[in-house]
């Protein structure tokens, strides 16, 4: 008799294990839902996330074909994926008066606000070109042409005082420590991928080994983080992601693509999915931060399927929502007693 009990005991467990589960999920739905009715019901304004960084052209050439000028950047990335999961992105660049409205359109077209892109009349767009080699892992720079971003100076419009998460790409610390400073209000979140003034640090695992000196990235991750990072987040490529916080570990799967055309902006689409998950749930732990990283890392597999940004400009809601329930899928498991 023992072991029929304690095999109905076992899938009745099961049972209400997923019937939970279940129930989380809708009650999550529903408040979601509920809670942007009331927001704008009593006319409450959202939070906004602020993406900082570059909005430039590339020119890509990899063992799939190569392009000539096409629209990149940190900003770009980062800002087409959080407006899969926040609509109230607002970027902080500056371009051109080569660079296309057609292009600034489709920021608009996203969601994503563009009050503080700067538009320099007569002058040229950051434009950088390079060469990936056949393991898509390293890459040659070809071209790099400052031009407008040379003498960058981050203008932070009035109506950006109410930033309350904050993504700084890859500019100078000159210019990161100046938007920190321009801000009335300290941002509730700051991720960055330099290590002074920031909340959330993101790296690769060259740059973790090279930063800490260890080789082991767990030693590299505890060095990194009595530097002053609250959360260490470990870009593995085709490996995954670590995501690291006091004593807790988190390992984020890679999802295998059978092809891989482009992996430029995949970190910052990571970024930009990431910081924009945080932003629509509005809660920071580290649960949060796991759920985060499998958002961001299912953006970031989308954008290396096409040159550039095209992938990420056309998504839907249903592709993105299956895209994470195949990463849910890959470390899912039961273990039967």
């Amino acid at each position: 008799m023992f072991p029929k009990t304690r095999f109905f005991t076992l899938c009745s467990l099961k049972g209400l294990v997923r019937f939970g589960n279940a129930i989380l999920g809708l009650l999550n739905y529903l408040c979601n839902i509920c809670s942007e009715k009331f927001l704008k019901k009593f006319k409450i304004k959202y939070m906004s996330l602020i993406i900082i960084g570059t909005v430039a052209f590339d020119a890509i050439e990899t063992p799939f074909g190569k392009t000539d000028k096409i629209v990149g950047g940190a900003a770009t990335y980062a800002s087409l994926a959080a407006s899969y999961f926040y609509n109230k992105a607002k970027i902080v660049a500056v371009v051109g008066d080569d660079f296309p409205q057609s292009d600034i359109d489709s920021f608009k077209e996203h969601g994503i606000d563009t009050e503080g892109l700067q538009v320099k009349a007569g002058e040229k767009s950051f434009f950088w070109s390079g060469k990936y080699h056949n393991d898509m892992n390293s890459r040659d720079t070809l071209i790099t042409e400052l031009n407008v971003l040379e003498n960058f100076d981050p203008i932070i419009p009035e109506s950006y005082q109410d930033c309350e998460y904050l993504m700084l790409g890859n500019l100078t610390p000159q210019v990161q420590q100046t938007v920190i400073k321009r801000l009335k209000n300290s941002p509730k979140l700051i991720v960055m991928e330099t290590i002074k003034l920031v909340d959330v640090l993101t790296i690769n695992d060259a740059e973790a080994r090279q930063l800490s000196g260890e080789y082991s990235l767990v030693k590299a991750a505890k060095k990194i983080l009595a530097m002053g990072p609250k959360y260490l987040i470990i870009k593995k490529g085709e490996h995954g992601a670590l995501l690291f916080h006091e004593d807790q570990i988190f390992s984020a799967p890679a999802l295998p693509l059978a092809e891989v055309f482009d992996p430029t902006g995949a970190g910052d689409t990571f970024a930009g999915g990431f910081i924009g998950y945080l932003a629509k749930v509005g809660t920071i732990n580290f649960n949060n931060m796991k759920n985060a990283i499998i958002y961001g890392s299912a953006l970031a597999s989308f954008c290396v399927e096409k040159f550039g940004t095209e992938k990420l400009l056309n998504l839907t809601e249903e592709e993105v929502a299956a895209r994470i329930q195949q990463f849910v899928e890959l470390s899912a498991f039961t273990i039967e007693a």
